[in-house]
């Protein structure tokens, strides 16, 4: 799990982000493609 991986994942699950920004977390590395499946559902679009 990357060290930013409950940060993202908490910040997409109240609706503070939406999918373009955790898309823009593994473009920043904070998380990695298959953390970006595991938060929204969907593979990672890049």
């Amino acid at each position: 799990m990357s060290k930013k991986y409950k940060t993202v994942k908490a910040a997409y699950d109240r609706g503070s982000w939406n999918k373009e920004m955790v898309a823009n977390a593994v473009i920043k590395g904070w998380i990695t493609e298959e953390e970006y499946h595991l938060i929204t559902g969907d593979p990672f679009p890049g």
